[in-house]
């Protein structure tokens, strides 16, 4: 017989230690990386050390003969079998992306591209074979640069006839979110009007590398009844799905795990040449095999991110009031389509207005081949460029105006009492208050006394000036509902499932379709259910990121695991709830309607009878007395499609010090205050506003993937391609408004993008802010003491 077990205190909003993190801090945990199994073999990948080539010949004779190796295969061997990367979101449905092979067959496009594979019986033999393999290229021009890109001197993908992939539009008069003049329109009447102000600038986003802590790492057994893969992925589910498509395999033989995962960001949001090479092989050589990647092949052939071209224009009244936004980007595919490379930029067509009522904004994104890694998803995915794009001309309408940036986002943002709002994006924003966050903010950041310091060390010509930059968010996350992504050719939907199975002894395990890399769904999946069902917290176990356990599942990524996933959690307690008031009723013999749940128990209105929600599993699991047309069993799943994405928003505000003589900048100070609507467990929010704030500010000042002019990666280790330590970083000062999202019963909006989404340009509009009247225009990011020095040095006649 079960016990009764009672929950001590309310768990939403309880800021619990993450339940995962005894296995991962104690190395009792699993990692792809360390499976092992009977028969394994290893393989590890021969990589072009050319952008742009022609193969005209591999000879693999010398890797054969190493002692250890099995086999070595190239393209021409295996093309018969490899299938195309799949690209899951074209966005143009008119247009064919490329073909991307797993493995070159004759030309290679990128430095990095796989171009044979080694098989041995263990991992080092297999790296050492692969300096055997001698490839013979004929070398074509590497395409780098965007713009002469587009010049079409060179054609990638000769088929295609130019390296202008498609051009999307987004017109908000066209769309029907706002009516009057497009804006090219109101552009051009305030280029007229003496009134009115026209600014417009060019930035870069320059090219990042997603930086997990676990490389890449798949580890496939074709053994048994079913095909079986191990990979460090952020998409089993996905992944299953793809792999069955791409390569002709029956799903049902298809297994997916995604066991302990170390971190991803987008990196590994990914079906990967690697996965299905290591697929194939398994299957030629009927054994398991494994590939774990160096850190400088993830640097060097994991996908890339961000890295665009943004042309913004503004256009206001001379009073500060926004009349037109226009933003135009021109985006770097690489040299292929992931598995979302269109999509990422477009996703700021829509976000683009951000928290302002603009009355007419147009955007428009043309879309690049060159001849590097390709570009997909990165913390955040065209979120962090829409808002650095908006919120650094901002900064620059205000400088025009001579407007405290504060008070000019103020006067053009949605009012607490304007919700809902349609933005000229077409998404209507169904909860804020910009004005709450703000207040808050400025007064930890202490606002006004900063700015009274700024003017005072600008009086005394101080060597290291003072810079407030500030950034006013808000993003779309939850992604998304079905019929949205449809509309916009993905070729997936935006739900998401989950099962809770009720065990007879009153334990709790809960499956979702959701596949946590650091995020903590252990926890509070666990706080969620333990509130809902009225059971300790202790007693719910989460299972997850093993497509055989959790069959159905849209995995994680756009900070739609708690929107989505928890609202999916949440409407499957009230399904068990609901089979078991049936039950209890019957218990208790009392009408279906007469029966109360409340903490976990069970009671008829107005009487002290009752029973608890263990006592109602135990009996189901006895069965024995049950009348006809109950079900005998209380486990329950639900598929919830969210209706609208959600909105979280916040007020970032940076004191920048920079040091005008030898250019160094550091961080005074960083306060952030956001809204991410209910909280579950404010420790995961707060480690998850750390780590986004920790790479937003990476990209600001240190993080850039170079290359050089033959297309070589040349900081592809993390000896040069520079991340931020905990010394570089200041201690954050954060906290929270809450206006409930309407969109999920939660009342969440997600937080996993909203720090790396706003830091940014609050970073570099505090650099600027410091050295503005020195004459300083403009710092590419990132804002590196060299390049700080070199503007100020521009500026005043005296670089040499």
């Amino acid at each position: 017989m079960t016990t009764t077990a009672e929950p001590t205190a309310r768990e939403l909003g309880r800021a619990r230690i993450r339940k995962e993190d005894a296995r991962l801090i104690t190395g009792r945990t699993r990692w792809t990386d360390n499976i092992t199994l009977n028969g394994m073999l290893h393989i590890a990948m021969v990589r072009s050390p050319v952008a742009h080539a022609r193969i005209t010949g591999i000879n693999v004779d010398a890797a054969k003969q190493l002692t250890g190796v099995v086999a070595v295969y190239s393209g021409t061997d295996l093309d018969a079998e490899q299938s195309a990367i799949p690209c899951a979101w074209p966005i143009n449905a008119e247009a064919t992306p490329p073909r991307h092979v797993s493995i070159a067959v004759d030309t290679v496009r990128f430095a990095g591209e796989i171009v044979a594979v080694v098989v041995a019986r263990d991992a080092a033999t297999a790296k050492d074979a692969t300096e055997l393999v001698e490839v013979d290229y004929d070398d074509l021009p590497p395409v780098l640069d965007m713009e002469e890109a587009l010049g079409d001197a060179t054609v990638i993908h000769p088929d295609f006839g130019s390296n202008k992939w498609v051009t999307f539009p987004f017109d908000s008069v066209a769309a029907g979110a706002t009516t009057g003049p497009t804006a090219d329109e109101a552009i051009a009447a305030a280029e007229a009007d003496p009134d009115s102000i026209v600014v417009k600038r060019r930035w870069r986003q320059q090219r990042l590398i997603p930086a997990f802590m676990e490389p890449r790492s798949v580890v496939v057994d074709p053994t048994g009844e079913q095909l079986t893969m191990w990979s460090s992925t952020q998409v089993p589910h996905v992944l299953r799905t793809m792999l069955g498509v791409s390569l002709g395999l029956p799903e049902h033989k298809l297994r997916v795990i995604a066991p302990d995962v170390g971190g991803g960001f987008g990196g590994k949001l990914q079906v990967t040449p690697e996965e299905i090479l290591s697929t194939l092989v398994a299957r030629r050589m009927a054994k398991p095999v494994k590939w774990t990647e160096t850190r400088s092949e993830s640097m060097l052939s994991g996908h890339h991110g961000r890295d665009q071209i943004q042309d913004v224009t503004v256009a206001a009244k001379r009073d500060g009031t926004v009349t037109a936004l226009k933003i135009e980007l021109t985006a770097d595919m690489g040299a292929y389509f992931g598995l979302f490379t269109p999509a990422v930029p477009v996703f700021g067509a829509f976000i683009g207005p951000a928290i302002y009522k603009f009355p007419s904004y147009a955007f428009v994104c043309t879309d690049v081949f060159t001849n590097k890694t390709p570009t997909d998803a990165y913390r955040g995915a065209g979120r962090p460029e829409a808002t650095f794009a908006v919120e650094r001309i901002m900064e620059e309408l205000a400088t025009e105006l001579g407007r405290d940036p504060l008070e000019l986002r103020e006067q053009n943002w949605i009012k607490n009492t304007e919700f809902p709002f349609t933005n000229a994006g077409g998404l209507t924003y169904d909860s804020g208050n910009y004005e709450a966050a703000t207040e808050k903010a400025t007064a930890l950041f202490d606002y006004a006394g900063l700015r009274r310091e700024q003017e005072e060390r600008r009086r005394s010509n101080d060597p290291v000036q003072l810079g407030i930059g500030v950034s006013v968010f808000t993003e779309m996350c939850g992604l998304a509902p079905s019929r949205l992504l449809g509309a916009l050719g993905a070729g997936a939907g935006g739900w998401e499932h989950a099962a809770i199975r009720m065990l007879p002894t009153g334990k709790v395990e809960v499956v979702t379709g959701s596949s946590a890399h650091g995020q903590g769904h252990e926890t509070a999946w666990s706080q969620i259910v333990a509130d809902r069902l009225g059971v300790p917290f202790e007693d719910v176990e989460v299972l997850h990121g093993d497509t055989q356990v959790s069959p159905k599942g849209m995995d994680t990524y756009g900070s739609r695991s708690l929107p989505v996933g928890g609202t999916a959690v949440v409407k499957c307690a009230d399904r068990v709830i609901e089979k078991a008031t049936k039950v209890a009723a019957h218990l208790l013999e009392a009408a279906e309607g007469d029966i109360e749940f409340q903490a976990g128990r069970f009671s008829v209105k107005g009487t002290d009878k009752g029973v608890s929600i263990q006592e109602v599993v135990f009996a189901t699991f006895l069965s024995h007395n049950f009348p006809e047309g109950i079900e005998p069993s209380l486990d329950s799943e639900y598929t919830f499609d969210p209706e609208n994405f959600s909105f979280p928003h916040g007020t970032h505000l940076a004191a920048m010090e920079v040091d005008t003589e030898t250019g160094r900048v550091s961080i005074r100070k960083y306060v952030c205050v956001d809204d991410v609507g209910s909280v579950v467990n404010p420790l995961i929010v707060e480690g998850q506003v750390h780590g986004g704030l920790a790479q937003g500010i990476a990209q600001a000042l240190f993080e850039e993937a170079n290359y050089d002019e033959q297309g070589t990666l040349v900081n592809g280790t993390f000896v040069d391609y520079t991340l931020p330590s905990a010394a570089d970083l200041p201690s954050f000062t954060t906290d929270r408004t809450e206006t409930p999202a309407t969109s999920n019963p939660l009342g969440v909006k997600g937080v996993g993008e909203a720090g790396t989404i706003a830091s940014t340009p609050a970073i570099v509009n505090g650099v600027l802010d410091a050295i503005r009247h020195l004459g300083v225009k403009q710092v590419e990011m990132p804002c590196t003491a060299q390049r700080v020095w070199r503007a100020i040095q521009d500026a005043q006649g005296g670089a040499k």
